[in-house]
């Protein structure tokens, strides 16, 4: 039995690949049809139990990555989609395959034995399938989603100075001073990052190590940081109790 869930918002693409998925694998248990970021959510949220997610990228309100990148979700994904732009972005986000609609039933069959012959492969391992859930659970991202007004936008981790909150809002300020929104607390951020790239200066402020021009004492005990971002208004201070794992952060650098 392969359980799936379905996030599609375009009526004849989903009633073509239910068709062909129902034709490749009888045994396959549609949990979910899905057709909007915000119901994606809500159903995550709600806890939802699956083995494979089928996941179009462009939905009326706005990307499918939105919902893999504001929760922890261990379930592999097959993006489907008419737009073969995102193809970096989609394995950046569970993603073990990416087809490209119309989508071939042919091409539908490759990419569930890939997901079979990964979880066959991963259930041979000491600790079973869930080394393969896993995968998605301990993977650093290398981009996020941010949002700029109405519209959403992938940046590049490296191109990334800080993240700050103020007033239970996340920024996001990348190297050129550009500010964004992000719906992510710096708590779940911290986990999701780079430890080598990113540190938690404080609770205000996660930083890039190629964004710390310098630092100097303050305080006696803390440090103050030096970013590579002119007249960024931001005072970056590491407490006494931080300061002793930024020093080894930034020399292993």
């Amino acid at each position: 039995m392969l359980n799936a869930i379905i996030i599609e918002d375009e009526r004849p693409a989903l009633q073509a690949l239910v068709q062909n998925l129902s034709a490749i694998t009888p045994a396959v248990q549609v949990k979910a049809i899905l057709s909007t970021v915000k119901e994606g959510l809500e159903h995550i949220d709600a806890g939802t139990e699956a083995d494979l997610i089928f996941s179009d990228v462009q939905l009326s309100d706005g990307l499918s990555f939105d919902i893999f990148s504001r929760r922890q979700i261990k379930i592999p994904v097959i993006f489907v989609t008419a737009y073969n732009e995102y193809m970096i972005n989609a394995f950046d986000h569970n993603g073990i395959d990416y087809l490209l609609k119309p989508v071939e039933r042919e091409d539908l069959q490759k990419a569930v034995s890939k997901f079979e012959m990964l979880k066959q492969h991963f259930a041979l391992q000491h600790n079973g399938f869930n080394q393969l859930v896993n995968l998605f659970d301990n993977r650093k991202r290398t981009r996020l989603v941010v949002k700029k007004g109405i519209e959403h936008i992938t940046v590049k981790l490296e191109d990334i100075v800080l993240f700050y909150t103020e007033n239970k809002i996340v920024y996001v300020i990348d190297r050129a001073g550009k500010k964004y929104l992000i719906d992510k607390p710096l708590s779940e951020l911290e986990q999701e990052l780079d430890e080598r790239m990113f540190f938690r200066a404080n609770r205000q402020y996660i930083i890039n190590v190629n964004a710390v021009k310098g630092f100097k004492a303050y305080d006696k005990v803390k440090l103050l940081i030096e970013l590579n971002l002119p007249e960024n208004g931001h005072t970056v201070i590491v407490s006494q109790e931080n300061a002793p794992a930024f020093r080894n952060w930034i020399y292993e650098a």
